[in-house]
């Protein structure tokens, strides 16, 4: 994963903290909501980048493997 993926996903997950926070101290369900939303969205696309990077250094290791 790129440096500027990882921080975009762990800006994205701070931001849906600061949402989830904001709307606990409003007593706004919806933002709440919204926040914990936004934190799982940025899990997920962190578990993505992180899934096709093991991938692609299986597939160097396998291509590696092949030419010894």
């Amino acid at each position: 994963m790129s440096a500027a993926d990882h921080v975009k996903n762990t800006a994205e997950k701070m931001a849906g903290k600061a949402k989830e926070a904001t709307g606990k101290v409003t007593d706004n369900e919806k933002l709440e909501n919204e926040g914990r939303m936004d934190q799982a969205k940025a899990d997920l696309k962190e578990a993505g980048e992180n899934l096709k990077d093991d991938v692609k250094k299986a597939g160097e290791g396998v291509k590696d493997a092949m030419h010894d």
